[in-house]
């Protein structure tokens, strides 16, 4: 080789390593990512409506507002703000129709498959609108990671609902560290309906789901200390019955029951109390998902389901949430996004959250 010709060679590649840094010499277009110089999450910054609802917390068997006044929440969820963003009804007017029903808590259900695909930091936007729609309204919220099936072994009942153990806690410690001192936030509900699905789903133990809740408690409250997770129990989140030898060990929880009529056959009370009633002795209840199907027009009577769960409830002091405010989604409370029609069930709904059945 010539020395003119080693001289010209050597230009060439400096020159390509000027123009080309390290990791560009691939083709590929997006700009260098120096990932040793990326930090810790940024904390939020301070929300100036966080503290503006009161507080709610635990104590005893009960939730309580910062007087120390007993509350008892009646709600409904939503559909997954993904999908209602998608179908063109995310904005302020769907809140208000929810407020309209009597609703004083929104169960806001997160869907795996919607929080990846939309991508965490996009879904945050979403959620941010939800809360502060919500604070302006007056009305409290849940989120919940809206998951069906066996967490332990991760397997679940269908492919909208697919996570696993990391992905779990990490969209609570994201969710914990956005939402931290924020009020309206009152609950986390940890895990829509944990389930084996008689074993379809593989086994799990109650002392492994509760393993799984107490370290999901343990990671939210490094950040947040105020909100109040929500634990479920069995059997689609139905049967609480572990709690009379193993409870979660953690305080100021509450626990989760998801009573449909199909879960146990009639005299549906006396089950109801063996099942789940018997928690709201020790810890707060909430049945955060119940329903049923009625067509518009057809008001429920005094011995149907509907009045004697949420007669049931109200006795018992547990507080409850119906499910669900959307018109495809079942048992459906709406019959037609026009004008927000409600069908039987919603119809009944609304009575019952505005205190008159």
């Amino acid at each position: 080789m010539t020395p003119n010709r080693f001289f010209q060679i050597a230009a060439v590649s400096l020159l390509a390593l000027l123009l080309f840094p390290a990791g560009r010499l691939s083709g590929q277009d997006k700009p260098y990512r120096q990932w040793w110089n990326e930090g810790r999450r940024a904390w939020p910054k301070k929300n100036p409506d966080a503290e503006k609802l009161p507080r709610i917390s635990v104590s005893g068997n009960r939730f309580v507002n910062s007087k120390g006044d007993t509350i008892l929440f009646r709600g409904l969820a939503i559909s997954d703000p993904d999908k209602l963003a998608n179908q063109g009804h995310w904005n302020k007017a769907h809140f208000e129709h929810v407020r309209d029903m009597g609703a004083m808590l929104v169960r806001i259900p997160v869907h795996p498959v919607a929080w990846r695909d939309r991508t965490p930091e996009k879904y945050l936007s979403l959620l941010d609108q939800a809360v502060a729609w919500c604070t302006e309204l007056g009305m409290y919220v849940v989120i919940d990671w809206h998951s069906i099936g066996n967490l332990q072994a991760e397997l679940f009942q269908n492919p909208m609902y697919e996570t696993s153990k990391k992905e779990t806690f990490d969209f609570w410690r994201t969710i914990a560290g956005h939402f931290r001192g924020h009020h309206t936030v009152a609950f986390y509900e940890l895990f829509n309906e944990p389930t084996h699905f008689r074993g379809l789903l593989g086994s799990m133990t109650w002392t492994e789901w509760r393993k799984i809740n107490e370290d999901l408690i343990r990671l939210i409250r490094s950040s947040d200390t105020e909100t109040i997770p929500l634990v479920a129990g069995f059997d689609w989140a139905y049967d609480l019955n572990h709690l009379h030898y193993e409870p979660v060990e953690a305080e100021g929880i509450g626990y989760v029951t998801h009573p449909y009529a199909n879960k146990r056959s009639q005299p549906w009370e006396p089950k109801w109390e063996e099942n789940f009633g018997f928690a709201a002795d020790h810890w707060p209840v909430v049945a955060t998902e119940f329903g049923f199907r009625a067509e518009a027009g057809k008001p429920a009577g005094p011995e149907d389901y509907g009045n004697r769960i949420v007669r049931y409830m109200e006795g018992r002091g547990i507080s409850w949430i119906c499910w669900v405010y959307d018109v495809e989604w079942h048992p459906s409370m709406l019959e037609s996004w026009d004008k927000y029609s409600l069908t039987g069930s919603g119809a009944f709904f609304k009575k019952a959250m505005h205190g008159e059945l």
